[in-house]
């Protein structure tokens, strides 16, 4: 256990590191302890004035006991050398779609983004979304984080994220890709396949990670 008193930053951290650990995203760990599910959003981690905002003793005792993680364990991911975990940008499937959260490369901008931390995460433009809904199951349930990636290429078979210039977003499989159209395929066995002209889609990037 760290001789030095902790850190507010540890502590959080450390749950952020917990809800990877359970393929969980922070608000996907507050829901299944059964809090709120804004509990352990970074935007709760400081309050309006600019004081630093601590989880409770009771919130962190909930997280654990819905993981099955000990709180040795939990100490453990308190240090600096569990993992290499850096901070990825995360948002909401929902609100993808909402103006002011992405320039028109596909990279994430704005305000309005919260954080998850991520291991091994060589893109410095990578960002994480948390499915809601069922238009993608039974490949991503609800609650599911993906973590997306500008930079990696992206090619036939690809599971990708594709934003139109009409503003709406898909999470699909890339079937093919032409100078004229983008052809692809429903996650959802209940949804149509898509062909979106080639000059209407904004960005397209491929998904690197799911917790499944």
């Amino acid at each position: 256990m760290p001789s030095a008193p902790l850190t507010h930053n540890q502590i959080w951290t450390a749950l952020d590191r917990l809800a990877v650990r359970s393929k969980l995203s922070p608000s996907g760990l507050a829901k299944r302890s059964g809090l709120d599910p804004t509990t352990f959003n970074k935007s709760k981690r400081i309050t309006p004035d600019g004081r630093a905002r601590w989880p409770s003793t009771e919130s962190v005792a909930k997280a654990l006991g819905a993981t099955g993680v000990s709180f040795d364990t939990f100490v453990s991911l308190i240090s600096d050398s569990a993992g290499s975990a850096k901070s990825v940008p995360l948002i909401g499937f929902a609100e993808v779609g909402a103006g002011g959260y992405f320039d028109d490369g596909g990279l994430p901008s704005g305000k309005g983004w919260d954080e998850i931390a991520f291991p091994a995460v060589t893109d410095d433009h990578a960002y994480a979304l948390e499915i809601s809904g069922d238009s993608t199951t039974p490949a991503y349930r609800d609650g599911d984080v993906i973590v997306v990636s500008p930079a990696a290429p992206v090619r036939r078979g690809d599971r990708v994220v594709v934003k139109t210039r009409k503003g709406e977003v898909m999470v699909n499989e890339l079937k093919r890709q032409t100078a004229k159209q983008v052809e692809l395929k429903s996650l959802n066995p209940d949804h149509p396949d898509r062909t979106v002209p080639h000059n209407d889609v904004l960005w397209i990037a491929r998904i690197v990670w799911a917790s499944q």
